[in-house]
């Protein structure tokens, strides 16, 4: 009999929480997968998919060496023509991924099972799942369950303080009874033996269906005593990882004797070893459930169409394909409170893998890479030139010699421009750049000149600009926005126009420009002088970014004829990495990422960004978010722009943006310490601003805890090189105007 050859490809995949996910070992704001795709030559276009995702400082098998392990098993794997399940006892999670991958290659689809739910027939009922939080968020997400119809509800205790969360339950009872509203907790081991009991008698008192894991695993004895005088059903779950064998397995349910048990096929043996579990839980006449371990849609469908095949009528844990921003695509949703499955969907990974797959390596070194449109665009920094408006070329043989003849009073934007170039030409794969400084003091850091590359092919491709467009040069070379459309004209070969920095970068440019990139207050001050508006006007794609755009400015952004966007990005994400459309039919006030672009919330919700294509390391922002389900997201204000006074927060933002409507001045919201609010707020504006009965307009607008208790005027607002207010000068410039009173 010939064996089939199969070949194993290991693919690392990194998913993002929409909101962190909080359990009393800590929370969670991204899951690291891997997925093993089988081919073999004999069948041409065949595939399987398997996930491998152990849980961090939980699973038996979350090693140093994971990747290295997962390696050299699928070599194995490879070499056998099968898993050796005996041999995978000890690797949970790399045996699910295995067994899912072979039975997925031998179905020839998703459907992994013949049942009702995978021919789209029956749901699975599942539960709504509570992540651990504060009181406020806690209690948010339970009437979002509600109202969308679940029947069971699973609330991750333990990271608040108990009283609070039984506060939490007594509220739920309080509108829902036991027959409407099941009720499951999971203490992830969070109590301690010695007052378990306890806290178990005072949330059975609540009608709950269950707690799992009440004392931390692998305290026998203790979680025996429990379970023989608990007046609340236990159910063990974190107890079975790394019980491995058949016999350790029997002899753990004959000691401990639970109410229930739960099943992550990931850490308790895949579904082989899963299925060992069941045998012997139905042989105790112990109750069990199914539940995933964060798996990716992958990993969460082969459990689901696993735990169809035992009509088991109890409310499982398989909700949570919807966690993730950048999840796969599956033909899996909940409808009320059942998972179902639409084998007719088009929602399926195509060929081997789909979006799972990179994209192939190339076998040639041509440093281009194509744009949208198929053009080229040069990433080989040696072969790349710049042209200047005038007809000045720049390329790496000659930029010292234009150097070396630049006249004496040349602007000192071509000075600067190639000095850039001189370090972009050098032999160095790094670049220096420096943040801008608006909430402290300027940071620099060097980054990959490829970075600074892959982040102009984004705009380029995005933006459509080509070979022979024109752009404008109108920003301080000091900072990214400067430096990258330096960037995007050498990769795209763009025509570069000069203008020093000013705030009126349009005064002398007669030729109609194809892109411009300015900050708000260049577009402002442009939009005044119906000359220069008329230029703006016949630019064709302006991008404005380096400050939040005001109402009144994109009011007036709306009207005009081009096409503009905002942009959001920071030095570290080397300018921009999502786009929002401020006119025509397209306008929007959310900004929408580029496609490589995974972004998440933190646990004070501001916003994660993983850009692995212009940024090493994931990005934990100061900038306040909300994730919008498209896929888009709004800003809301900065962490860092809070003021606490009295005990309230304020967003400074929010404050500056209401005052604007009746402040046609430069002004800024700033604090300054006081003994009794902790924090005041100051408002400071320039001299040439009228103040006369501007506390009485303040006052109609504003609620009394984000008025100013000062107002101050200066000669003017701080701001940095870059133009956006310095919140760190203003501070202390509302001190020391205070002190001198």
């Amino acid at each position: 009999m010939r064996t089939t050859h199969y070949r194993i490809r290991i693919i690392p995949k990194v998913l993002h929480f929409k909101q962190p996910a909080g359990t009393s070992r800590g929370t969670y704001t991204i899951r690291k997968s891997w997925y093993l795709v089988l081919t073999t030559d004999e069948m041409p276009g065949r595939f399987g998919i398997g996930e491998c995702a152990p849980l961090p400082k939980l699973s038996c098998d979350d090693l140093p060496d994971y990747e290295k392990k997962l390696a050299t098993i699928c070599h194995q794997t490879e070499q056998n023509g099968m898993p050796d399940t005996e041999a995978l006892r000890s690797y949970p999670s790399i045996l699910f991924g295995l067994e899912t991958a072979f039975r997925h290659f031998q179905t020839g689809n998703f459907a992994l099972w013949d049942t009702d739910f995978s021919r789209g027939k029956a749901g699975i009922p599942i539960n709504g799942l509570i992540w651990m939080g504060d009181y406020k968020k806690m209690l948010e997400q339970i009437e979002v369950k509600m109202q969308s119809g679940f029947r069971c509800i699973k609330l991750k205790i333990g990271a608040i303080n108990f009283e609070e969360e039984l506060a939490l339950l007594k509220h739920i009872r309080a509108h829902f009874s036991a027959k409407e509203i099941e009720l499951r907790v999971d203490a992830n081991g969070a109590f301690s033996p010695d007052d378990a009991l306890n806290k178990l008698q005072r949330l059975a008192e609540l009608d709950l269906h269950s707690i799992e894991q009440p004392i931390r695993a692998g305290q026998w004895e203790e979680m025996a005593r429990l379970t023989s005088e608990t007046p609340l059903p236990i159910a063990l779950d974190e107890e079975l990882i790394g019980i491995n064998t058949i016999e350790r397995k029997k002899e753990l349910l004959s000691v401990i004797r639970p109410q229930y048990i739960i099943l992550k096929p990931s850490l308790h043996g895949g579904i082989s070893g899963g299925q060992e579990w069941i045998d012997e839980a139905e042989q105790q006449k112990i109750g069990w459930w199914i539940t995933s371990a964060l798996e990716s849609n992958i990993g969460l469908n082969a459990i689901a169409q696993w735990c169809a095949t035992f009509n088991n009528p109890l409310p499982q844990g398989l909700g949570t394909g919807a966690l993730f921003t950048d999840n796969v695509e599956m033909p899996l949703s909940i409808r009320q409170d059942c998972l179902w499955y639409d084998p007719k969907s088009n929602s399926f990974p195509s060929g081997a893998g789909g979006v799972l797959m990179p994209v192939p390596e190339r076998n040639d070194n041509t440093p281009l890479i194509p744009s949208q449109e198929g053009k080229q665009l040069l990433t080989d920094c040696n072969k790349q030139l710049l042209q200047l408006e005038d007809g000045t070329v720049c390329t790496a043989e000659n930029i010292q010699q234009l150097i070396t003849n630049l006249p004496a009073d040349a602007p000192e934007i071509r000075r600067d421009l190639y000095k850039f170039l001189a370090d972009w030409f050098n032999e160095s794969p790094y670049i220096t750049v420096h943040t801008s400084g608006s909430t402290g003091t300027p940071k620099e850091f060097t980054v990959r000149k490829e970075q600074m590359m892959q982040s102009a092919i984004l705009t380029c491709s995005f933006l459509h600009l080509q070979k022979g467009d024109n752009a404008l040069l109108c920003m301080p070379l000091q900072y990214i926005a400067g430096k990258m459309v330096v960037v995007r004209a050498l990769v795209a070969g763009l025509t570069l126009i000069l203008r020093t920095p000013s705030g009126h970068p349009l005064a002398d440019v007669e030729t109609p420009l194809r892109f411009a990139a300015m900050i708000p207050l260049q577009v402002y001050n442009t939009l005044q002088v119906p000359e220069e508006k008329e230029r703006l006007c016949r630019t064709e794609i302006l991008i404005i970014g380096g400050g939040a755009i005001n109402k009144e400015l994109e009011a007036e952004v709306r009207t005009l004829p081009n096409i503009v966007y905002s942009t959001y990005g920071m030095t570290e994400t080397l300018s921009h990495i999502a786009l929002r459309r401020l006119n025509g039919p397209e306008a929007s006030s959310a900004y929408t990422p580029f496609p490589s672009v995974q972004l998440s919330l933190s646990s004070e919700d501001t916003l994660i960004i993983n850009a692995p294509l212009v940024c090493d390391e994931t990005l934990v922002t100061n900038d306040i978010a909300q994730l919008h389900p498209d896929g888009t997201f709004s800003i809301l204000g900065r962490k860092d722009n809070i003021i606490n006074t009295g005990g309230i927060k304020v967003q400074i933002e929010s404050v500056e943006e209401t005052l604007r409507s009746i402040i046609s001045a430069t002004f800024a919201i700033t604090a300054i310490p006081h003994p009794g609010l902790g924090e005041a707020i100051v408002l400071l504006m320039e001299k040439t601003a009228d103040i006369e009965g501007l506390s009485d307009r303040i006052a109609s607008l504003l609620p009394k805890y984000q008025q100013p208790k000062y107002i101050r005027q200066v000669d003017a607002i701080p701001l940095t090189g870059s133009g956006k207010t310095d919140r760190k000068a203003c501070r202390l410039l509302a001190i020391k105007s205070i002190d001198n009173r």
